[in-house]
């Protein structure tokens, strides 16, 4: 496990979504979108999958995922690899779903509130119609890959 620093930690908190990425059957990268739950310094990261499909298809065969985010505005990111362990629905903690809940009623306000300020968005709140959570994934951190370019990081 990789421990992950403060400005690490506050950073994927702060993001709405990440891209997860996971091998499907034919060798091929499967991407898909997942909020995290919660992440914290020890490495250790929770993610809850509404849909039981390709993503969990793809971690019951192979382990190995990488979970990517970057803030555009401030030219940085990450990407964070490691392996996956699936919990199922009725094994998650119910402190897990209220997270997961708080974070989708931020988001979902978030939204409003771009919508009342004029600005374009989806014309529905999808956040409100999303289903329970299928599973769980918990990803052990083995490694962290800055994606800022090198001379902006060092620069």
């Amino acid at each position: 496990m990789k421990s992950l620093s403060e400005d690490l930690v506050r950073f994927f908190h702060k993001q709405h979504y990440t891209v997860i990425t996971t091998i499907d059957e034919n060798g091929f990268p499967h991407n898909s979108c997942k909020g995290i739950v919660e992440i914290d310094k020890t490495g250790m990261i929770y993610l809850l999958d509404l849909y039981k499909e390709k993503t969990h298809a793809n971690l019951h065969k192979n382990p190995n995922i990488s979970i990517t985010a970057v803030d555009e505005h401030k030219f940085i990111g990450y990407s964070l690899k490691g392996k996956a362990r699936l919990v199922k629905r009725d094994k998650i903690e119910s402190r897990t779903v209220k997270l997961w809940e708080d974070k989708i009623t931020k988001r979902l306000s978030h939204r409003l509130i771009k919508n009342i300020k004029g600005e374009k968005g989806h014309p529905k709140h999808p956040e409100a119609l999303l289903p329970k959570p299928e599973y769980l994934i918990e990803v052990d951190v083995e490694e962290i890959v800055d994606l800022t370019p090198h001379h902006i990081r060092h620069g």
